[in-house]
């Protein structure tokens, strides 16, 4: 291919809009064109890159025995509503009306395609001779982010690739789980990823298991909680904490006396800290919680955040939202914000974090309009009914497996491994005939990659100054051939090189630009390829050109007679390997 016969639309200043690296640079080297907040054209060289990645993940689902498939990017909304997830879903389901002979059919875009592939097993799946399958594709996803940012990263149309197991039995699911994953870490790296996989929470999706494949990277929307001694990971939603927290303060610590102050307008925890002059440690946040329609006090210290999915599994609620302001009213006598676990309105169930043991002389909302106690102690004041790990994981927390202190990375959301259970298959009625001729209902397990993900990871985290630091496995092309002046000479030469190149099966661009070298050298590493051969008069005369790797400070020279055997080699092992990128770039990452 010859650079002037293709479009790389590349650009020298940052793009108005584009804060972080993944999105700078993908724009700047013509990767992408933005078409709306959400949405992008994958120009030539951005396609190419995604279509290595899907070929990629298609080879390593194959090789794991599943079977693709392509499904529709419509279906009817009724499938979301037999499975809830319409109110699951809530504004990122993206709805619509066709208008057909009269009638309006509502139909969703679809985000995830659990609903149509189970009514599809359901209906031609009956045996348990048919069973266990695993069933793929690759296909285009809708979700109405609210804001849309950073590049491909979230955006409202993306690829993903997403596979179905059903299976008879836990066991068989467990089976295909660990197959899954392996194939997940083949995948991601021999993209050249460096990635983490870390326990999850199932989200909207639902199940009983999960694990995400992270990306660590300082702009990555995620936390992810390690522990550097044993190597657990999980994000801050799944996250376990060590131990049960601090046991009681000392009881020979002087308990103050229990004072009521009027706090006008001082709703939330950086106002009370500010009115008080304390520290958001000595605070303890109250907030109320319907569980399955059932108010519940719970109680945090001020620099915690509450954990819905521990607090759900500790209340063992199939439903649970914050309430309500006229319930927190009812419950409370007093409005948001000055709720308090001493005087409730109303007897309800107490949560208390195991934080909060070992705390004295705290500051909690008063259950009366703009005031607040000072001075509030365990047992004398109130008495919980509970103590649980409710709070969300943070950085210092004993690892619960080894209680050494943890640590927390910002990262990437890559792929999701899930077990499913019967969620779907029982709300649509996929079951089996067992060995026995009984009738049960199919066990499910699902896993998903964001393909377009993988571009903008490896952008995300493989870069310099200069620009995006491609690995050959997903480069848009492997080898830049840059002659330095476009005369007869270095034409001909450069253009026998391509030719030789293209023939030994290596995918070459021969930047054909009647350019200054510096700006052709500048667009190459912009644009990231791994491989640069640059044909000067010097060079020539010598029988010679030079070649440099694009991580490499320094290229060398190497014998024209003897460079495309040379060039084909070196291609191909790394295309193997990846071990020159792998040294490189991907050990500095960690």
């Amino acid at each position: 291919m010859k650079w002037s016969k293709t479009l790389i639309p590349t650009m020298k200043e940052t793009p108005d809009g584009a804060e972080i690296p993944s999105h700078i640079l993908m724009l700047r080297a013509g990767l992408i064109y933005q078409v709306m907040a959400g949405a992008y054209t994958y120009l030539p060289l951005g396609h190419r890159s995604l279509q290595k990645a899907i070929a990629i993940v298609r080879e390593e689902m194959n090789a794991a025995g599943c079977i693709e498939l392509f499904m529709t990017a419509l279906c009817p909304i009724s499938l979301y509503e037999q499975t809830h997830r319409v109110e699951a879903f809530g504004d990122v389901l993206i709805k619509s009306v066709l208008p057909r002979a009269g009638k309006k059919v509502p139909v969703a875009f679809c985000p995830t395609h659990e609903e149509e592939i189970t009514d599809l097993v359901s209906r031609f799946v009956s045996s348990y001779r048919q069973l266990p399958i695993t069933l793929y594709q690759i296909q285009t996803k809708f979700r109405n982010e609210e804001r849309p940012k950073f590049g491909i990263l979230r955006t409202s149309e993306f690829l993903m690739k997403d596979a179905y197991s059903f299976h008879t039995n836990l066991e068989s699911l467990n089976d295909t789980y660990k197959v899954m994953y392996d194939a997940y870490c083949r995948i991601f790296g021999r993209c050249g990823l460096s990635y983490l996989p870390v326990e999850a929470e199932s989200g909207p999706i639902g199940g009983d298991a999960s694990h995400e494949f992270m990306i660590p990277s300082p702009n990555g929307e995620d936390n992810v909680v390690c522990c550097p001694k044993c190597r657990y990971a999980a994000n801050t939603e799944k996250a376990e904490i060590g131990g049960t927290g601090p046991e009681e303060a000392d009881a020979a610590l002087p308990r103050k006396d229990l004072v009521e102050k009027d706090t006008p307008d001082v709703h939330t925890i950086e106002n009370v800290c500010q009115f008080f002059k304390a520290k958001p440690h000595q605070v303890v946040k109250t907030l109320i919680y319907k569980a399955d329609d059932v108010p519940v006090a719970v109680l945090v210290r001020g620099d915690h955040d509450v954990n819905e999915n521990k607090l759900k599994r500790t209340l063992k609620a199939a439903n649970l939202e914050l309430a309500d302001e006229e319930t927190i009213l009812k419950t409370t006598g007093a409005p948001v914000g000055f709720a308090g676990p001493v005087g409730l309105k109303e007897k309800i169930r107490i949560i208390a974090d195991f934080t909060v043991r070992g705390m004295i002389n705290f500051i909690v909302g008063a259950n009366k309009p703009d005031k607040h106690y000072l001075n509030v102690n365990l047992h004398r004041d109130f008495e919980p009914d509970l103590f649980a790990d409710v709070r969300n994981a943070g950085a210092g927390d004993p690892c619960p497996h080894c209680m050494e202190k943890m640590t927390v990375r910002n990262a990437i959301e890559v792929g999701h491994v899930f077990k499913l259970g019967t969620k779907y298959t029982d709300a649509l009625s996929a079951k089996f005939s067992d060995v026995d001729e009984s009738l049960k209902t199919i066990i499910m397990g699902c896993y998903g990659i964001g393909v377009s993900r993988i571009i903008a990871g490896i952008v995300e985290t493989s870069y310099d100054e200069h620009g995006i630091i491609w690995p050959v496995a997903l480069a848009p092309y492997e080898v830049v051939v840059c002659p330095v002046k476009v005369d007869p000479e270095s034409m001909s030469v450069a253009e026998k090189l391509h030719d030789e190149l293209t023939a030994r099966g290596i995918e070459v661009i021969l930047d054909d630009r009647d350019q200054r070298a510096g700006v052709k050298f500048k667009d190459s590493d912009l644009v990231g390829f791994p491989l640069r051969i640059t044909i000067g008069t010097k060079g020539l005369a010598e029988g010679k050109v030079e070649m440099k790797w694009r991580w490499e400070k320094d290229p060398q020279m190497i014998a024209l007679d003897s460079a495309v055997e040379k060039i084909a080699d070196l291609i191909t092992e790394e295309r193997k390997t990846g071990s020159r990128f792998n040294d490189a770039v991907v050990s500095k990452r960690s």
